[in-house]
């Protein structure tokens, strides 16, 4: 089998380790894997380069995606799934392995619908694909996050500050709510639970003087107001992208109206896309990898790897279409009460 392998939407690490995967367990069975560069883009201009056990080779640490990516969808365009169809035809292409987030597995959706037989992998750093208890990338923004307010603790605590630390998570908050825990977040504000910024300045008020100094506040980059507290927006860019700084701007600044302790902001941006994946990114990404490879050997199409418990079971693209996975108020909960 001719197999098609893309990499769509933003970096993570473990990529490699996914492609790596794909190369070498598709090349053991027998199949011969093409690579497109920068995503659905890359297939519908027929992009394609050969992908050979040794072009993989010592790529399992490296982050970002030695195919580059874009966020194109084919559906989304005149003539894109057209186009997809004529570089497939042209290349001989019998199936794609399509690696993305909800937006890129959403373009693979209408792919497999069209005709052409496809297999998704879920990545994102924002762990909000649907169908899967994990995608590859977000352990490692975690821990870079985490990384990031285990040093901002000390600072924060030599110059008696409240740090507001903004992560990434457009419309769920899990990089704030996992990072902000094992970090040991005073407060962490996530898209899924909309903030009253009084009671927010209240706890700081009341930690600063019972028994500490300084304050760390995690903010999700989406997180939102309640209704009837504070007139905000958040500020998007012109592709929907919410502006970096934003929100946490808006919310050191209230606090530090509020409170009168001088507040200071980090905005870890694409920091926490980047660098070496941890282990733990590497193996799921090779699971997946590995999987679907099997999943079209197989003769299965229009399927999606997830993560289920410690199972790999394989997900209907159309079932995660439109969906996404938040975080529960539970785990929210849990994470502010023990701050």
């Amino acid at each position: 089998m001719r197999i098609g392998l893309i990499t769509g939407g933003g970096d993570c690490a473990g990529l490699n380790a996914a492609i790596r995967a794909v190369v070498k367990h598709g090349h053991r069975n027998g199949h011969s894997i093409v690579g497109f560069r920068n995503g659905w883009r890359g297939v519908a201009e027929g992009d394609v380069v050969p992908l050979t056990r040794p072009d993989v080779r010592n790529v399992l640490t490296v982050g970002g995606t030695m195919l580059g990516t874009a966020r194109f969808h084919p559906h989304r365009h005149d003539g894109g799934i057209e186009a997809v169809h004529a570089t497939v035809e042209q290349e001989r292409i019998e199936a794609l392995i399509c690696i993305g987030g909800d937006g890129t597995l959403d373009a693979a959706s209408k792919v497999a619908e069209s005709g052409v037989k496809v297999v998704g992998i879920p990545k994102t750093i924002d762990n909000d694909v649907w169908g899967t208890d994990r995608s590859i990338g977000f352990d490692t923004a975690v821990h870079v996050a985490t990384e990031a307010i285990d040093r901002l603790h000390t600072t924060a605590e030599s110059h008696n500050r409240v740090m507001v630390v903004e992560v990434m998570g457009r419309d769920a908050g899990w990089i704030a709510v996992h990072a902000g825990m094992a970090g040991g977040a005073e407060i962490i504000l996530a898209p899924e639970d909309p903030f009253d910024i009084d009671a927010v300045a209240a706890v700081l008020r009341h930690r600063h003087r019972a028994h500490a100094s300084f304050s760390i506040v995690v903010v999700a980059e989406g997180a939102v107001p309640a209704p009837g507290t504070i007139d905000f927006t958040t500020q998007r860019g012109q592709y929907g992208q919410i502006i970096a700084g934003a929100t946490s701007e808006r919310v050191a600044s209230e606090i530090g109206d509020r409170t009168g302790f001088d507040t200071r902001v980090t905005v870890l941006g694409y920091i926490q896309r980047g660098g070496t994946p941890l282990p733990s990114d590497r193996v799921l990404a090779t699971r997946f990898g590995y999987h679907a490879v099997e999943a079209l050997h197989d003769g299965r199409s229009g399927v999606m790897t997830g993560l289920r418990g410690d199972q790999i079971q394989l997900v209907a693209l159309e079932d995660i279409a439109g969906k996404q996975q938040t975080v529960p108020l539970e785990l929210i909960e849990v994470a502010n009460a023990v701050a």
